[in-house]
């Protein structure tokens, strides 16, 4: 698919949170966003193939850094159509039409910029260079003009040219990162994973657990008066009450609609398709589920567990992306994600200052929440 600069800029501009008056945060954004591309191309020179994944890394600072550009480009009324007209030239090749993806675009008119690869040493200096003038400019008070917005694009779209990597895929990938991360999700929309099952292999679409601590230290849930799963402990020698960390895969279960270790606990896989009770439901899932909620707590302990957190890290975010690759709670978005760390955490701390408590899920809601126990 292809997307054009104007619809790029409507979807940055949404997820825009800064003053309109705002320049100092923007390029210090941009001066970072800039630096983090030399990083990411420091690291193939120094690891070569090691380096997994180097393209999408650049592709993604490449993507922020416009991100930054675009909303410096809007706090000063130019415009961006106008500045880009400028590096691109009326070559040979711009006559012709380069095919899309996209059914309702099948062709896009190709454009050549003024600025050829070269070493990419020299292309990521410049690029440091226009980006620090950039920021000088505005550090002394001085009003950043045309000629220092189209210095830095040239040397932006050397580097991309040096990269060897295509300009639509940096902007349509960004796109969809920042609607993925912003864009406050429809509920309604999300999938739910085992609609299409009979019921007895659904997870419950509302449940009631007790967690409850014993003299002993350890952690009992129960269901329906039915005792389920191991009696926990922490299982490392300072306290740290991961003993209650059940309560983050009720909210997976709840908010996502996926967590292959609740499955397992209330024994409802998806058992009538074998694809999806060994593919999604079987040991590997739960192991990766269980993997991801330690890392998520190690991330969380030293963030006091969120409390007094409205948002999640986009580094933590973009971890728990790569950490589900391949299941199909990927397709659920970063957003989303966040809601169910935010609440998640929320009962879990209730439910470790009281030592327990009934956790409230409801999936058709998408919520989970604390209740005192019932003594």
């Amino acid at each position: 698919m292809t997307i054009s600069i104007r619809e790029y800029e409507d979807i940055s501009k949404i997820t825009d949170r800064f003053e309109d008056d705002e320049i100092t945060p923007i390029l210090l954004g941009l001066f970072g966003e800039a630096g983090s591309v030399m990083t990411s191309v420091k690291k193939l020179k120094r690891e070569s193939t090691a380096f997994i994944g180097f393209e999408n890394s650049v592709i993604d600072e490449l993507g922020d850094t416009f991100w930054y550009f675009a909303a410096l480009v809007r706090r000063l009324d130019f415009s961006m159509e106008e500045l880009l007209g400028k590096v691109v030239t009326d070559g040979p090749n711009s006559r012709g039409f380069q095919p899309t993806d996209d059914p309702a675009r099948p062709f896009a008119s190709v454009r050549e910029t003024n600025v050829e690869a070269c070493d990419m040493a020299d292309a990521l200096l410049r690029l440091g260079e226009t980006t620090t003038a950039l920021f000088k400019a505005a550090e002394v008070g001085e009003a950043i003009q045309e000629s220092d917005l189209l210095g830095f694009l040239g040397a932006y779209f050397q580097v991309v040219a040096s990269a060897e990597i295509s300009f639509n895929r940096v902007l349509t990938s960004n796109a969809e990162k920042i609607k993925d991360r912003f864009v406050p999700p429809v509920l309604e929309d999300m999938p739910d994973f085992d609609a299409s099952f009979p019921e007895p292999e659904q997870l419950p679409r509302e449940f009631a657990i007790e967690m409850r601590e014993r003299e002993n230290g350890k952690v009992y849930l129960r269901w329906r008066g039915v005792f389920i799963g191991d009696p926990l402990t922490d299982n490392i020698r300072e306290e740290d009450w991961f003993r209650y960390h059940d309560v983050i895969h009720f909210a997976h279960a709840a908010i996502l609609h996926w967590s292959p270790t609740i499955r397992s606990l209330l024994k409802q896989k998806r058992k009538s398709r074998p694809d999806f009770d060994e593919g999604e439901d079987g040991g590997r899932g739960t192991v990766v589920e269980e993997g991801l909620a330690a890392w998520v707590f190690s991330k969380a302990k030293d963030l006091d567990y969120f409390d007094g957190h409205d948002k999640i890290s986009i580094d933590i975010l973009k971890g728990i992306k790569d950490f589900v690759r391949g299941y199909e709670v990927e397709s659920c978005p970063a957003s989303l994600w966040e809601k169910a760390l935010i609440e998640g955490y929320a009962v879990f701390r209730q439910v470790r200052d009281n030592k327990g408590g009934i956790i409230i899920g409801d999936r058709t809601k998408r919520t989970i929440e604390y209740r005192p126990l019932e003594d």
